[in-house]
């Protein structure tokens, strides 16, 4: 199973010390550099650097088709550009990504995707957690990630924590 991710589901899950449900769902993930540099080129270290550098299930690759890259980032910053690129190139089986525009862009190049909170269920539904809700809220308070009240109920009631 080839899986791509974007920049949003490895920071996030790292800040609730929770990445390793991406190995134990797909044993490799695979990162453009725009990814691995957004997370390790910083002033300030950021959840999920230093595992992009040490952990061998994570693997950076880099990008050959800069053209559908240089367009994709008109319409997106270039993790997201990149990883859809890549994961188009690798024909990849799923790409991680959470936010809107890219989950657009991903459906309109006939990608299948999936999000952190799909992740969640996912472990869940494989009896990798026990609860989504902890590391929902963990999510929201530790990670900043936003959620609408009523995707957040939808989530709990998909795994019949509601």
């Amino acid at each position: 199973m080839i899986i791509v991710s974007d920049t949003s589901p490895i920071n996030n899950l790292a800040a609730i010390n929770q990445l390793d449900l991406l190995r134990q769902l797909y044993t490799t993930v695979i990162i453009p550099e725009a990814v691995y540099q957004e997370l390790t080129a910083t002033e300030i270290t950021v959840a999920g650097a230093t595992e992009v550098q040490t952990l061998d299930w994570i693997q950076t690759r880099q990008v050959t088709n800069l053209i559908l890259v240089n367009i994709l980032r008109n319409e997106l910053d270039g993790g997201e550009a990149e990883a859809i690129a890549l994961a188009i190139e690798l024909n990849a089986d799923q790409i991680l990504i959470d936010e809107r525009r890219g989950r657009m862009v991903a459906a309109r190049s006939n990608l299948n995707y999936v999000g952190i909170l799909g992740i969640l269920i996912e472990a869940k539904g494989q009896e990798l957690i026990v609860e989504v809700k902890p590391l929902l809220d963990a999510l929201i308070d530790r990670a900043g990630f936003w959620v609408t009240e009523p995707l957040y109920n939808r989530v709990l009631q998909l795994v019949g924590e509601y």
